[in-house]
């Protein structure tokens, strides 16, 4: 029996799963990682420190599961999307990565759309800090040196398919978030990568996540104690993985993630940009289909954030406001704690907690941002409205979805059922590995269904006006504090 392995290039870790032809989890490891900081705002990796990690993985799978590891005949690729991997001529990294969460290029947004005044068309998006070409030319404007040695630019998960097989290669899903593509046509532009003094020469071969894109070296095919070289499937984004991994591939295909960062993702049939609203529009893993995703930065990030502050466990936080919600928090949060994408597009703009009072305590505090999550998600839903997607249900994923009574919150603010997977493994790794199965020959309907689910997380209809009249109040407060409260 032929096995497949699915690799995620995370931010703070890299993830590995094997499963069988049945997509059945064999095993699982993960591998930390190391963010830096080198100034305020600024958020590196080094490319090599994901490969050590990606390897470390694999051996405690191979430890695991050595007669399932032995049969591996595909592999799939996820990542963290939009990192620049900078490589010269021989491959090897002339500074370290600028990731995601990297603010420093937000000059070279404005830069960028004067420079090809079509980019928001072309691309479907705004220019955010956070996507590749704005840091290309923050890199040729504050390092020439290195950008006069740049021969190929990478994203995360496509450094360690590098690694992996020797390909230049990414998929349509990932390369999306680059700002270099014609995301509506499926191809690398000529005029945006222009914009940015570079050429298609620069960039990696574009693949279908559901495509081979290559083979296994057969140097490392030896070394691991492999029957055969696996093809490497093309994989995809994060978002979009997680997307395979639970089935959200038809048209109306919707997820929440409510994990460090939030996402409402919807699968399309057409590519359907609303850059008026921030909102995401990019290829999905999966030919002739798109996906958009209105995106907030700080979601299970906003409770960390109060759980340190507290001194207390997120979980033990939340566990003492019950499992339904008694109606709206008497205090508003805006969880912008590291600036906003959708809907603002604002990397500059900060959180803001209104309302305080002698009465307020750790409960209402963990409340309040329990409901700012949830607006910030009905932002998102809102934006999608207005690019002419409708979300009629979505499943819940990601580690904010355990707590029920915030799903019951988060459903009655949107007013959507959210649906909740039995227990499982349905993240970007597993979704990455069932593009692998798709890549060595195996049906995509087949193999890209929908997991069983345990709960079905409907409306609180009697906390449905309450929640409205506060969502309204809230739509007020990034307006009246963008000019005073801001960082940098």
């Amino acid at each position: 029996m032929s096995t497949c392995l699915g690799i995620d290039v995370g931010t703070s870790s890299v993830k590995v799963v094997l499963i069988d032809e049945n997509q059945r989890v064999l095993a699982s490891a993960s591998s930390p990682l190391k963010l830096s900081r080198p100034r305020e705002g600024w958020s590196e990796q080094a490319p090599e420190d994901w490969w050590k990690a990606t390897v470390a993985a694999i051996q405690a799978i191979k430890k695991q599961r050595p007669k399932h590891f032995g049969a591996i005949g595909a592999i799939g690729l996820s990542g963290q999307m939009h990192g620049a991997t900078l490589l010269d001529p021989s491959d090897q990294p002339i500074r370290p990565a600028i990731l995601w969460n990297d603010g420093r290029a937000d000059k070279e947004c404005l830069e960028l759309e004067q420079l090809e005044p079509r980019l928001r068309e072309i691309a479907g998006n705004i220019a955010m800090p956070g996507f590749t070409a704005p840091k290309l030319l923050w890199v040729k404007k504050h390092e020439p040196q290195v950008f006069s040695r740049l021969a190929k630019v990478l994203l995360p998960k496509d450094y360690v398919r590098l690694k992996l097989s020797g390909d230049h290669a990414s998929d349509m899903s990932d390369a999306s978030g680059t700002l270099w593509m014609n995301v509506g046509q499926r191809r690398w532009s000529q005029e945006l990568l222009a914009a940015t003094s570079l050429s298609e020469e620069h960039m990696p071969k574009l693949f279908e996540g559901t495509e081979a894109t290559g083979q296994l070296s057969q140097s490392l095919q030896k070394k691991w104690g492999l029957a055969r070289r696996p093809v490497i499937a093309g994989g995809a984004g994060d978002n979009a993985a997680a997307a395979c991994g639970i089935g959200a591939v038809k048209p109306g295909g919707s997820f929440v993630s409510l994990g460090t960062s939030g996402v409402l993702f919807v699968s399309n049939e057409r590519f359907s940009p609303n850059t008026a609203n921030a909102v995401h529009a990019f290829c999905h893993a999966i030919p002739k289909t798109w996906h958009q995703m209105g995106v907030m930065l700080s979601a299970t990030a906003s409770l960390e954030w109060l759980s340190r502050v507290m001194g207390e466990p997120a979980p033990r936080l939340t566990k003492a406001l019950g499992e339904r919600p008694k109606g709206p928090a008497p205090l508003l949060f805006l969880p912008y704690l590291s600036g906003e994408r959708t809907p603002v597009n604002d990397a500059k703009a900060r959180a803001v907690l209104c309302g305080l009072g002698h009465e307020t305590d750790r409960k209402v505090l963990t409340h309040a941002v329990l409901d700012g999550v949830a607006f910030g998600f009905r932002d998102c839903l809102e934006a999608l409205k207005k690019a002419g997607t409708k979300v009629e249900r979505a499943t819940a994923v990601g580690g904010g979805s355990k707590s029920k009574l915030w799903l019951k919150i988060i459903a009655t603010v949107l007013g959507i059922p959210l649906d909740v997977p039995v227990a499982g493994d349905y993240g970007a790794a597993f979704g990455a590995a069932r593009l692998g199965l798709v890549a060595s020959g195996r049906e995509a309907a087949a193999i890209l269904t929908r997991p069983k689910m345990s709960q079905f997380i409907n409306p609180d209809e009697r906390m449905r006006a309450l929640y409205e009249a506060s969502y309204e109040t809230y739509g007020k407060l990034y307006p009246a504090t963008k000019g005073i409260i801001r960082h940098g």
